[in-house]
């Protein structure tokens, strides 16, 4: 024991000292240990909180609005960082290039005073001939227009000529295309129905069929409306729309009378005209002696078979007024093809059906019959042109 500090030894005031400080530690751990257990329990706690609360998916305007308006900052930044570099990119390309092409030109420069050194006589240097090239190369340009500008104006000497031309050919096509086309219309059918079920039909054994009145021709497959009871004046108009009955004195008999049936037709046409029958009698000398034609009228099929062909001027009226105890039928159209210089007649004689006791033709008044010509193809350009303006 040491009487000066209460009878305690030094040994016994260490240990006291080691014991409180073990103390402290110890209080000091199970605060820490409190302090995380009550974090851990709120956290929980908060956890449990937050599953037992709905989750909305509602998303505020303003929250949307500065969304939307931040991704358009950074995209208009992000775009417009990215011009901004490609077009320092391009300047400094481009920069590169015209520095690339000017050290090319001063080497070439270089170059070609070394070869043809030129010395100024005052202070011995030798300079390069810059000027003659310069010189040359403007000589050469002069030239090149110079040649380029007499090729210019010789081909427009050659523009009105050509012009000329074009202008020609088109009236001369506008005029004598049908001298073409028809020709080849003459081997193409002009009709749709098969020709086959016409002629598989018996010519002797009279047929009922439809009261529309049609000329049919098996061999050139023709199948078209005739139009019956107009006068002459009204034969070319008729012919626009099929083929017309044209009556005359001496020539104005009905299919089943005795007398001639004449029947008109377009044998041509312009390519641009829009009469769809401009070539229904295009092929018309084709037709050769026995070949059938028929015509059906008031709901009779009438049959003829081919006995003669003849070409003869428009004028002649006379070769359709024929003396006959018979019924006949004349085809006509113009010839050669693609014109309107001649006639073509096809005459056919009636084989069916009967004919005996058949009733005469009637007899009708054409004034000034020895003046009129037989229907002809369309005008032609400039006979078309001249009709308009004469009011033909």
């Amino acid at each position: 024991m040491n009487p000066e500090n209460g009878g305690q030894s030094s040994s016994d005031l260490q240990r006291q000292a080691a014991a409180a400080i073990a103390r402290k530690k110890v209080l000091a751990a199970y605060a820490e240990s409190a302090k995380k257990a009550a974090h851990t329990a709120s956290v929980t706690e908060n956890q449990s909180r937050m599953k037992d609360e709905p989750v909305t998916t509602k998303i505020n305007s303003e929250s949307w609005k500065k969304y939307h308006s931040e991704w358009q900052n950074y995209y208009q930044k992000y775009y417009s960082e990215y011009y901004s570099n490609a077009a320092k990119n391009y300047i400094a390309k481009e920069r590169l290039k015209a520095a690339r092409e000017q050290a090319e030109e001063e080497e070439i420069l270089h170059a070609l005073a070394h070869s043809n050194p030129k010395n100024d006589g005052k202070t011995g240097l030798t300079i390069a001939d810059g000027d003659s090239i310069k010189d040359d190369l403007r000589r050469k340009i002069r030239s090149k227009a110079t040649t380029n500008a007499k090729k210019t104006r010789r081909m427009r000497k050659f523009i009105p000529i050509l012009l000329g031309v074009a202008v020609v050919l088109l009236i001369l096509f506008l005029q004598y295309n049908r001298l073409i086309f028809a020709p080849i219309m003459a081997y193409v059918s002009p009709g749709n129905v098969p020709a086959s079920e016409i002629e598989a039909l018996d010519p002797t054994v009279t047929q009922t069929v439809s009261p529309d009145p049609r000329l049919i021709i098996p061999k050139l497959n023709v199948d078209v409306p005739i139009h019956f009871g107009i006068s002459v004046n009204e034969v070319m108009g008729a012919m626009n729309n099929g083929v017309a009955h044209y009556r005359i004195n001496g020539a104005s008999a009905f299919p089943g009378e005795i007398g001639n049936v004449v029947i008109t037709g377009h044998s041509a046409g312009d390519v641009y005209s829009s009469n769809p029958y401009k070539y229904i009698f295009s092929g018309l000398e084709r037709l050769e002696d026995g070949d059938l034609i028929y015509i059906n009228y008031k709901s009779v099929r009438y049959t003829y078979k081919v006995v003669r062909k003849s070409v003869v001027e428009p004028t002649n009226i006379s070769a359709l007024q024929i003396e006959t105890n018979k019924p006949l039928l004349t085809l006509v159209t113009c010839t050669p093809l693609g014109t309107s210089r001649y006639r073509l007649l096809v005459t056919s004689e009636q084989i069916s059906p009967s004919y005996e006791g058949a009733e005469e033709e009637t007899v009708i008044s054409v004034d000034d019959t020895e003046n009129i010509e037989m229907p002809s193809n369309e005008p032609g350009f400039f006979e078309g042109i001249w009709n308009f303006l004469t009011g033909n």
